[in-house]
């Protein structure tokens, strides 16, 4: 009998009795699936989360005076600043089993806590995602370069551990970190990186790159100015971004102009490089199709909400991101707007394989003095290029 994959062993809600729905859907095997059968389980599964905040939140309960939603995505909203200034939880403290926080070393910190079963079905999330993919390769070692902190004592940050998570889906034979930990804080090594690339050129073992995409540019910058030749990493190298150019967006460029430039490089197809989107204060993953566009998964839906006055708005246009998710019972972040603006589209609209709508980043919406992990990493690079 062929064992289950450890990150796709099943996993029980904290009370099947209040959250069945929300069990059966965190256990669909489809990150994509779509129609009417899941949209019907995921609205019952969301008037399951909701009651069960409502029952166990005073923060989310007083959201709740007076008519209850129509629907469950009327669902009271919640900011994910909120979560930077506050420190609300669904469950006793002795049942948080993780404590992560979205911020760098300055500036105010989202402080999430979750219980075993919303970390679990988060990762799991990822887990089916990267197995749709044919990124779960547990006899193939590879060599990682992660563009993200080097574990220290006490780091708490939610992208070191969603970047260390990623290295259980392939053994590693070596890793090596951009952000080296220096005893008093974490620096940018791209030196450090620009060898590690061309070390890793030279080894038979595929190579996975994960992290923040400005770290990886500064990189190919570097190798550029260093006047050395294109690398061929190995067959299979797999690249996975994620954090955004926070803090640099002077400098940014286009993913696309970033990919070509991976490719021209380093030598992994476009196909393989993609970029992710997710956050402390919503776990679930968003994972770019073959075409680069960031689909909703099967447990999550995705709105546009109007920057004046918050209504829903329709395909194309422009607002804050909203993200709904029933999965977390530790906080109630189930419904939360985010200070991202984006822009939603349909899935037809893709031309990839997946039939769920699909979202743009356009940017960070207004002015403001918190910092993201990807704001305190980008600060490190300031002088090195």
């Amino acid at each position: 009998m062929t064992p289950v994959n450890p990150h796709l062993a099943p996993v029980a809600v904290p009370d099947p009795a209040l959250l069945s729905h929300v069990q059966r859907l965190c256990d669909l095997t489809d990150p994509y699936a779509s129609g009417p059968a899941e949209e019907e389980l995921f609205a019952a599964a969301m008037a399951e989360t909701n009651a069960w905040h409502a029952d166990r939140s005073p923060f989310f309960r007083s959201l709740h005076a007076g008519e209850r939603p129509p629907t469950p995505y009327d669902a009271p909203l919640v900011h994910a600043n909120f979560f930077k200034r506050h420190e609300v939880l669904s469950i006793p403290r002795e049942d948080v089993h993780l404590h992560l926080t979205s911020s760098g070393t300055t500036g105010q910190k989202s402080q999430m806590f979750f219980d075993e079963w919303t970390i679990r079905s988060a990762q799991r999330m990822v887990a089916r995602i990267f197995d749709r993919n044919g990124w779960i390769t547990p006899d193939q070692p590879v060599n990682y370069l992660l563009y993200s902190y080097e574990p220290a004592r006490d780091l708490k940050l939610g992208t070191a551990f969603t970047d260390n998570y990623l290295c259980d889906f392939a053994p590693a034979r070596h890793v090596e970190y951009a952000l080296r930990d220096t005893g008093n804080g974490h620096e940018f090594d791209p030196f450090g990186c620009v060898a590690a690339l061309r070390r890793f050129a030279e080894e038979d073992a595929p190579v996975r790159i994960l992290g923040f995409p400005a770290f990886l540019w500064f990189t190919l910058e570097r190798m550029s100015a260093m006047g050395l030749p294109p690398l061929t990493l190995p067959e299979g190298s797999l690249i996975i971004l994620g954090g955004g150019w926070k803090g640099h967006t002077d400098r940014q460029i286009g993913k696309h102009e970033l990919y070509a430039r991976v490719t021209e490089q380093l030598g992994v197809p476009s196909e393989r490089i993609r970029d992710t989107f997710g956050s402390v204060e919503h776990c679930v993953p968003y994972i770019e199709c073959s075409h680069h566009n960031l689909h909703a998964p099967v447990w999550s839906r995705v709105f546009i909400r109007s920057t004046r006055t918050l209504e829903p708005l329709g395909h194309g246009e422009r607002g804050y991101l909203h993200l709904v998710s029933p999965y977390i019972t530790s906080v109630p972040a189930q419904s939360v707007v985010m200070g991202d603006l984006a822009s939603l589209h349909p899935g037809e609209e893709c031309g990839c394989e997946l039939d769920t709508d699909w979202f743009v980043i356009h940017g960070r919406a207004g002015v403001s003095r918190n910092k993201s992990c990807a704001v305190a990493a980008a600060e490190l690079m300031k002088g090195m290029s």
